[in-house]
């Protein structure tokens, strides 16, 4: 594989249960304070385990405008994009390439769907045999809704995508809006991803039995399931920046289609993801500094990612799983781990496996679980989805 040059990410932001923009995440880093609380009332239902709510999302709002696309997700996505000054970036990309010149490229894994979940409790509730008359599919509900949402939001008439893989959607925007930018489709491109709470995910994976009864603790030797987050975040990648925030070196993608549920045991279609990553820099396992590993808490997630990774990079690249900081954000996971991982290249900052007590004895990677100062180069982030869809994000502090 020819190694590709690196895109600039020339501004970034992201909101989940550690608080809103990238000053709070950093603060969460360095305090090692997780944002996951017990899960309580979720749209007037006793809902299993822990969360990571975002603080304040219960009281925002959709300005008038936008009314008709007023639902958890998108008002979720609204917020995230006052943060650090991203909605100014953008437009400032608008301004200079046209808007027809800046694409859009956004995952999320169920969108608005707690808009109808609240629409047929409405139904149940009146006992009439129709939905609501204010529950409007296209601009809640449907997946596309929030892109459609943030295009409109800031004036965006390029390309536009919504991908829904699962936990690595917004990981795999990257990507997409990589081969975009490259084929001369769009000059700039926005990238991000949205995934809110909700009943469906809440009590779909509890049906699986993979939410845990306490804070998730990936790697540990008595982990037992996932803490469900919801977060956002946005990205503006550019072919050049005069102060990039960090760069994108290279990215990996595979679909091992093993189990609709179940990673691949052996985690191959994992390491494949890693090392196209790596093949699309140009680079070896040796260069990189640190993982943020997709480390869900489960046992069969741990296990395979740990299997993968040792095959690839042994013992001596620190390793953690970030999950323990503001839950497993589904849809929303890919972009969040990103920003999270070109924080810590600026700030020299490898961050701790949160929650994690005793790393199961059989885990091969060198999982951290203490955060530590460290002179990052190159970090690998991981994201990996039901139905084996992987993606692997190597971010990098310079070109």
């Amino acid at each position: 594989m020819r190694p590709l040059p690196p895109l600039a990410i020339s501004a970034m932001t992201t909101s989940a249960a550690t608080g809103l923009g990238l000053a709070s995440l950093r603060e969460a880093l360095r305090k090692e304070r997780s944002g996951l609380q017990p899960a309580g009332q979720v749209q007037g239902v006793e809902a299993p385990g822990w969360v990571g709510r975002v603080p304040g999302l219960e009281q925002a709002l959709l300005p008038e405008a936008w009314q008709a696309w007023d639902c958890r997700n998108n008002r979720l996505a609204w917020l995230a994009l006052q943060q650090d000054g991203f909605v100014d970036a953008a437009r400032s990309a608008v301004d200079r390439y046209g808007p027809e010149r800046v694409g859009l490229f956004l995952g999320t894994s169920t969108s608005g769907i707690a808009a109808t979940e609240e629409a047929y409790a409405q139904m149940q509730a009146s006992a009439t045999p129709s939905l609501p008359p204010e529950y409007h599919y296209p601009t809640t509900h449907n997946m596309h809704s929030v892109g459609a949402f943030v295009g409109q939001a800031l004036g965006l008439r390029g390309p536009g995508h919504t991908i829904s893989t699962a936990c690595s959607s917004s990981a795999k925007v990257f990507a997409t809006a990589s081969r975009a930018l490259r084929a001369g489709l769009c000059d700039a491109a926005i990238v991000g991803g949205v995934d809110s709470l909700c009943l469906t995910t809440l009590f779909g994976f509890h049906g699986l039995q993979l939410v845990s009864s306490q804070p998730c603790r990936p790697a540990d030797a008595e982990r037992d399931g996932i803490s469900i987050g919801e977060a956002a975040g946005f990205a503006l990648l550019e072919k050049e920046a005069a102060q990039p925030q960090g760069w994108l070196l290279g990215y990996g993608e595979s679909s091992d289609a093993y189990h609709m549920s179940s990673p691949e045991p052996e985690g191959r279609g994992a390491m494949a993801a890693m090392q196209a990553a790596l093949d699309r820099a140009g680079l070896g396992p040796e260069s990189i500094d640190y993982i943020n590993l997709h480390g869900t808490g489960t046992k069969a997630n741990d296990a395979a990612e740990d299997a993968a990774v040792a095959s690839l990079f042994g013992s001596n690249t620190p390793c953690s799983s970030t999950k323990g900081f503001a839950g497993h954000t589904l849809g929303a996971a890919g972009i969040f781990e990103a920003v999270l991982s070109l924080l810590c290249l600026q700030e020299g900052w490898i961050p701790p496996s949160l929650n994690t007590r005793s790393v199961d004895p059989e885990m091969r990677a060198q999982i951290v679980l203490q955060g530590r100062k460290a002179p990052l180069k190159r970090v690998l982030s991981n994201s990996f989805g039901f139905g084996g869809t992987n993606c692997s994000l190597l971010l990098g502090a310079q070109a």
